[in-house]
């Protein structure tokens, strides 16, 4: 330790690894913004290696700024070694050094409050982290006392280009978002019907059907995501939507549970009635619109047959993932799965039946810490947990469509086909639906309500104004999509992917 070249050593060594460290976490952010490992299982794992990443070049640094204090040829002052401008050696490289530092530890800050800062805030911090690894670049070749070397300049290069490149691919990004929408992430239901025979049927619980579905030509199910659903085709025509609640690495079969809650000859009350092992039924989907996203801890939120989702996401969560479960409902007998999964996740299970306990759910204590919410059951429930969820943080699936007309006038508007260039004029008394249909265009439909997903379509340009109850405004906005049956245009016109 009293060996003058020590400290030389360290510094020189600290600063390369805290920059080529730096480097690779900027590339990464880059790739997760990308969105590749979208359809990966609950890739959270990719973020921690992001975080652990930003959090060893933070501690390069500092182990860089500790070295340039201890070295006995540079006697660097605390102040010198951390205030821009102190020191009388090279001020403007070394200043954009200490800068960069700062802006690195912010960037790691933000990242630990990520689920705390406005999403603004954090995209902000984050996005200055490409001027700070550019701002090292020109700090490492003015200050630094290897510039001079072949490997150095050799690493330089690499680092430098990475970067520059980076940077071009973010912008190009950014101009895609703000411009052409991207494809959704996950394709239009084309309406391709499968048959699907029952291979088996068993009541669950009071009023509660499961049925097992498998191709009835023995072929495998193509992959789906958790918090899927299926539309059942019903022999007269009807159709209605069920969550998959099996386990999605299972292949060979798809299950769904049926409360009956219908009139006689129709939906639930046919399928509990009539519908027998060795049937066949017409199937669409699966389809996606309740995705679970990756994070670190999970709360999911069941209402009665609200669980059949969240079944099916508890089964897609990595083992070592934190989560848990709070399942409601009237009572034990009437709530399916119940039993089983407090047997199969003991500890983690919560199962609230209102003939077991008297008063309300205590959810503002189940809400304490930041957890994703992820919830499925009757409009009450959902309710508040919207009064009480940051959106941010709340992924909600509903069965029964939310009244979103209320004080938002119905006005006039265009439709432009993007494929055809036709425009379409709109009235203020019929849904956005109904004029495509009329006018010829093949919309795919069901619900009509805004619920099932079933005639999503792409915006290539214009603001929607989003009426529907299929997930979050901010979700349909990312992935660039719109509900026509009951959604409508906030802007004059709006172009379609049709």
């Amino acid at each position: 330790m009293t060996d003058p070249h020590l400290w030389w050593y360290v510094t020189r060594i600290s600063a390369m690894l805290a920059w080529i460290v730096m480097t690779i976490a900027v590339l990464w952010g880059i790739v997760l913004s990308t969105r590749i490992f979208r359809g990966a299982d609950n890739p959270a794992w990719l973020q921690d290696l992001h975080r652990f990443l930003g959090g060893t070049a933070v501690v390069l640094t500092i182990l860089h700024a500790v070295s340039l204090m201890l070295d006995p040829w540079l006697s660097l002052t605390p102040l010198e070694a951390l205030v821009p401008f102190v020191g009388d050696f090279k001020p403007l490289p070394v200043a954009l050094g200490i800068v960069s530092f700062y802006v690195l530890v912010a960037v790691q800050s933000s990242s630990l409050l990520k689920d705390r800062l406005p999403r603004r805030v954090w995209r902000g911090i984050h996005l200055s982290s490409y001027v700070a690894v550019l701002a090292v670049a020109f700090h490492a070749g003015a200050a630094g006392t290897d510039r001079g070397t072949w490997w150095y300049q050799a690493v330089a290069t690499v680092l430098i280009t990475a970067t520059v490149l980076a940077a071009i691919v973010r912008l190009i990004m950014a101009g895609r978002r703000s411009g052409e929408r991207p494809a959704p992430s996950h394709p239009i239901d084309p309406r391709t019907r499968t048959r699907m025979r029952v291979v088996a049927l068993d009541d669950i619980a009071d009023g509660v059907r499961r049925i097992r579905l498998a191709p009835a030509d023995g072929s495998s199910i193509e992959p789906w995501e958790a918090g899927a659903h299926i539309t059942v085709v019903l022999p007269d025509g009807v159709e209605r939507q069920y969550s998959l609640c099996s386990d999605p690495a299972d292949r060979d079969h798809l299950d769904i549970a049926v409360r009956r809650v219908e009139p006689a000859g129709h939906g639930s009350a046919w399928i509990h009635s009539t519908l027998a092992p060795g049937d066949e039924l017409e199937v669409v989907g699966p389809r996606c619109t309740f995705p679970l996203r990756p994070a670190h801890r999970y709360l999911f939120i069941a209402g009665g047959i609200g669980i059949t989702p969240l079944k099916a996401m508890i089964a897609a969560v990595p083992p070592q993932r934190d989560w848990r479960l709070v399942y409601v409902g009237r009572s034990r007998a009437s709530m399916p799965f119940a039993d089983e999964l407090e047997r199969t996740h003991p500890g983690r299970v919560r199962v609230v039946a209102r003939d077991e306990r008297e008063g309300r759910l205590p959810l503002t204590e189940i809400l304490a810490d930041d957890a994703e919410v992820y919830a499925c059951g009757p409009t009450g429930l959902l309710d508040e947990l919207e009064r009480l969820v940051p959106a941010d943080r709340l992924h909600l699936e509903r069965f029964v469509a939310v009244d979103r007309s209320s004080g938002r006038p119905s006005t006039p508007f265009a439709v432009r086909l993007a494929r055809s260039q036709r425009i379409l004029r709109v009235p203020a008394d019929e849904s956005m639906l109904h004029a495509l249909q009329r006018s010829g265009v093949a919309v795919p439909t069901s619900c009509g309500t805004g619920v099932c997903g079933t005639c999503e379509t792409r915006v290539v340009a214009g603001v929607p104004d989003h009426r529907d109850s299929v997930m979050s405004d901010a979700d349909k906005d990312e992935i660039g999509v719109v509900y026509p049956c009951v959604s409508r245009a906030s802007s004059a016109e709006l172009v379609l992917d049709l």
